[in-house]
């Protein structure tokens, strides 16, 4: 049995649940406190991070390694067949990674100034995305792929930020919008977080102590005042 380490809230172990939901490959999922890792977890981690792949007492972690081996150990495949191609869903890739660390920027940002910043970076990196979109449902057109994998967990974030206020990231992007929605209802990206990830994930941004933090205290009094 593969076990996957997880971290209920981490957009990087989403993508192993969801490539391993795709490939109908069984496993344990682990989950464990980042504050307080154990010291098993310590042992198997260089990083520190999750996710980690325990395959037969071998740690895989970084979860584009992990995509990777799933690509080369298991069925379905989720990346083109076209080696071209394939390099540039890679690319795209890492460009999810990106974003996630602008995500990351944004809820974390100290002050208005560098959450605006971050907003801005935000709103270019879709933009860019909303031009490389064409014919849906997916990514690549009618075959879900890697690239699905990665942004399911993306758009995530921004059902919690619609919550908080509009920030403009993503308006009037039309292939983006439909990309968000049928990722939703995939059942592999559906199934990848916990029934109370919304709630987590509220408590997770609320205690940042940052500028998205107190817009959300913001937006909870205007809800008890209405």
């Amino acid at each position: 049995m593969i076990k996957l380490i997880s971290h209920k809230l981490c957009p990087y172990v989403q993508r192993a649940v969801i490539a391993l939901a795709e490939k109908s490959v069984p496993f344990e999922r682990i989950d464990i406190d980042l504050v307080n890792k154990p010291d098993w977890f310590k042992a198997m981690s260089p990083l520190g991070k999750t996710p980690v792949l325990d395959v037969d007492g071998t740690a895989i972690f970084e979860s584009a390694v992990i995509l990777e081996y799933l690509e080369e150990t298991q069925s379905n495949p989720l990346h083109p067949a076209d080696p071209l191609a394939r390099a540039e869903h890679r690319a795209w890739i890492e460009f999810g990674s990106a974003v996630l660390n602008d995500i990351a920027g944004l809820y974390a940002a100290p002050d208005e100034a560098v959450f605006d910043a971050k907003r801005a970076a935000l709103r270019d990196k879709f933009t860019r995305l909303e031009t490389r979109l064409r014919q849906g449902p997916w990514f690549a057109g009618e075959r879900f792929s890697l690239v699905d994998t990665v942004f399911g967990p993306v758009f995530r974030y921004f059902d919690a930020f619609d919550r908080i206020g509009d920030f403009g990231i993503l308006t009037g992007l039309p292939n983006v919008a439909r990309w968000r929605a049928v990722l939703a209802e995939r059942p592999s990206v559906r199934a990848a977080v916990s029934a109370d990830y919304p709630e987590l994930l509220w408590k997770f941004l609320h205690a940042r102590g940052s500028h998205l933090s107190r817009l959300m205290a913001g937006a909870a009094s205007g809800s008890l005042a209405a």
